[in-house]
């Protein structure tokens, strides 16, 4: 009998930990994500605070979650606001962003990151920083990047040989970013898709 009772609450266990956990505002929160000790996989912890999902970054920042496809394991956080008058990523303290690589999160190579108020050194590196870089339509079109304009900038797709865990920005190299995902080379400023697109490993 004890060990039928010891069963049956093994079996609850399992089957509570795979409740999807409730709406947060009105967006859904899909199994494995997890709000709650109560629902989800704790390793794949968001954060729903008033009314909106959030993304906790190793350095510390919290990022709004823009939407989420559980069918392809993906979501998208916002970029960090560039703060006004100014060429400086709200997120520049702590090193720009970072993911916990214990945790099943890494950023997609779909990701088209643009760097801004670059030092020179830039320059030498294989980073796309001519004239006709995306970061150059950005500043001419984007209010939050008036503060970046007439400065190096520069533009890089996040490929699987990168680091799948950052993107760094520093007072010495560049002092602000965005993120653009699935941009294409004739995809007019106004119909950039801005985010920056993190997958998650299925649960095993």
């Amino acid at each position: 009998m004890e060990l039928v009772l010891f069963l049956l609450l093994v079996s609850v266990a399992q089957v509570s930990s795979l409740t999807p956990c409730p709406k947060c505002g009105s967006m859904e929160v899909p199994y494995p994500l997890s709000t709650d000790d109560s629902c989800g996989d704790p390793r794949y912890k968001v954060y729903c605070k008033n009314g909106g999902l959030e993304f906790l970054s190793a350095g510390g920042t919290y990022y709004e979650v823009l939407s989420i496809d559980p069918s392809a394991d993906k979501l998208v956080i916002s970029p960090p606001m560039i703060q006004n008058n100014t060429c400086y990523s709200s997120d520049l303290s702590v090193g720009g962003l970072s993911l916990d690589e214990k945790l099943p999160f890494n950023i997609s190579t779909h990701n088209t990151v643009i760097l801004l108020n670059c030092s020179d050194s830039l320059q030498l590196s294989p980073l796309n920083c001519s004239s006709n870089s995306f970061c150059r339509a950005y500043e001419n079109n984007a209010v939050e990047a008036r503060g970046c304009r007439n400065t190096l900038c520069c533009h890089y797709l996040k490929d699987s040989a990168m680091t799948s865990h950052r993107i760094r920005i520093r007072v010495e190299g560049c002092t602000a970013y965005t993120s653009v995902v699935n941009i294409k080379p004739d995809d007019p400023v106004g119909s950039w898709n801005y985010g920056i697109e993190l997958q998650w490993v299925r649960p095993s």
